[in-house]
């Protein structure tokens, strides 16, 4: 058993760096590809160091996942909690989705892995770790009252949300596929995402947006 004596190191410094280091690498590399002595290299620690913080590489994972999604958690109830308008709150969620999936892609794929694994549980765990989970309430709100006022069409807002998800995550999830049947490389993918951007919120509230002819 390693003791604590043996590192001077130990301090919340120590850890930030190993998360830091571990976030990048699973960035590129997903869970399966990323390897504990990498990570210790990149954080300019020894593997012996990296083991007394993180035992194995599932639990600096998932607390990575934890650190992820607890800060797009709060940004995600910063848009849905403001006063902006339903079409700035669509145009915000679309960006924040799509950034998300971007910046950090085995997010999605680890949690439809999880899922499918112990649905319930992961779950459950997920909005316990992070002490947050997206409260649509206000959004559902403004969606009714934008609906009466004949801005917009009528639409379930689970509908709408289930739209805004599978636009934005989805071609993260499908990315070595879409690559692969367009025929097109990393860097003219990316370029694709960030036109998503703009493309998915133009899409989807031009299909609520009544115009005043109608």
């Amino acid at each position: 058993m390693v003791k604590a004596e043996h590192f001077p190191e130990q301090s919340v410094a120590a850890e930030e760096r190993i998360l830091k280091a571990a976030t990048k690498i699973f960035r590129e590399k997903g869970r399966e590809g990323a390897r504990m002595q990498e990570i210790a290299d990149a954080a300019g620690i020894n593997k012996a160091l990296l083991h007394y913080y993180f035992r194995s590489k599932d639990q600096l994972f998932e607390r990575v996942f934890q650190e992820s999604a607890r800060l797009f958690f709060f940004r995600l109830n910063e848009i849905l909690q403001s006063e902006r308008d339903i079409f700035q709150k669509i145009t915000q969620l679309c960006d924040a989705y799509i950034s998300l999936s971007v910046e950090n892609p085995f997010i999605p794929v680890f949690i439809i892995g999880e899922m499918n694994r112990s649905q319930d549980i992961f779950i459950s765990n997920m909005f316990t770790a992070t002490q947050s989970r997206p409260d649509f309430s206000i959004f559902r709100q403004q969606l009714q009252a934008a609906a009466e006022a004949g801005i917009i069409r009528r639409v379930a807002p689970h509908q709408l949300i289930m739209n805004i998800l599978g636009l934005c995550i989805f071609p993260v999830i499908a990315k070595p596929m879409m690559q692969f049947n367009m025929g097109i490389g990393e860097g003219e993918f990316m370029a694709l995402m960030e036109e998503r951007k703009r493309l998915v919120p133009e899409l989807i509230i031009s299909s609520l947006k009544i115009e005043k002819s109608e």
